[in-house]
């Protein structure tokens, strides 16, 4: 009887070392997480605070030119934001809708084995490296656009935003599945009850329920094509520009971070603490959307007993 209270007494203490080294393990992860956190805004802020040390807020945001390596210099940043704006919007234009249309389909339409099957094959659009889709842009969406809108420059705008909402399209319908497919299912049974189609019961039952989900899925899409970096180094082309035409040319705060890390800005000089004032800006530009995200899911989250 003793022997059997002792190895118990010993299990028990083995399942209590290992739920405290579990415990202590995934502390240090978040630990680290925000450590790494830490050091990147370390890293942005210490560049940035010098080269606002030179330049001032007002030519930052008042300037509409951006021409830090040529003389004279101008560091207004709205066409670099622009540019970077003008490809989101493509961006989104083409993954909302479709990854809205599509995450209904699978959730409310597809049987559970066609799911299992082009789910996965769905997402590997997800995997594809993001190079190989800047070289698609740029060898054979461009030539597409330039046969219907012979104007359009080989570097623009519309190639890179209409590839970029590609890409996100499997953020989108995965993020908006799983959000509807948690709304219960005696919601959906009510309706039917009532006399409503599948359609109806798809989207003016499912969709208002999942709001908070869908919504929180388009805006961590628009931030993901906000940050994508080699499309629009590839495709959009490297020429700052303050425009609204996505037939033309134009640069992004990602790209241009891309192309003046070659070595070509001297380490301490204007040129290159421009790298990070454009970065610590991009940095607010996706922690605003991840908040406003988290926002609307708290704001809307429907709760069901």
């Amino acid at each position: 009887m003793q022997a059997h209270l002792a190895v118990r007494r010993s299990r028990k203490h083995r399942e209590r070392l290992y739920a405290f080294c579990v415990e202590q393990f995934f502390r240090l992860c978040i630990l680290l997480s925000v450590l790494t956190m830490c050091g990147i805004l370390y890293v942005l802020a210490s560049e940035a605070f010098s080269f606002f040390g030179e330049v001032s807020f007002a030519e930052f945001f008042g300037s509409t030119d951006w021409t830090p390596r040529f003389v004279p210099q101008s560091f207004g940043v709205w066409p670099l934001v622009s540019g970077t704006l003008l490809v989101a919007i493509i961006a989104g234009a083409i993954a909302i809708p479709l990854g809205l249309a599509g995450a209904i389909f699978m959730s409310e339409y597809a049987s559970n084995r066609f799911r299992k099957i082009a789910k996965p094959i769905l997402e590997i659009l997800a995997g594809v490296p993001t190079v190989v889709y800047g070289y698609f842009a740029l060898l054979f969406v461009t030539p597409l656009i330039r046969e219907v809108l012979p104007a359009t420059s080989i570097f623009n705008a519309l190639s890179a935003g209409i590839v970029m909402g590609i890409m996100i399209l499997p953020l989108v319908v995965s993020f908006s599945e799983d959000a509807m497919l948690a709304v219960p299912r005696s919601l959906r049974l009510g309706a039917y009850a009532l006399g409503a189609t599948r359609l109806q019961v798809a989207t003016r039952v499912v969709v208002p329920a999942s709001l908070s989900g869908i919504g929180a899925a388009f805006i961590l899409a628009l931030a993901r094509a906000i940050g994508e970096t080699m499309i629009v180094t590839i495709a959009a082309g490297a020429t700052p520009s303050l425009t609204l035409d996505p037939t033309r040319g134009i640069q992004t705060m990602t790209a241009y971070i891309a192309q003046s890390a070659f070595g070509e800005a001297p380490h301490g000089t204007i040129e290159y603490q421009t790298i990070f004032a454009v970065g610590i800006l991009l940095f607010l530009m996706t922690l605003f959307l991840t908040t406003v995200s988290d926002i609307i899911i708290r704001r809307f989250r429907e709760q069901y007993s």
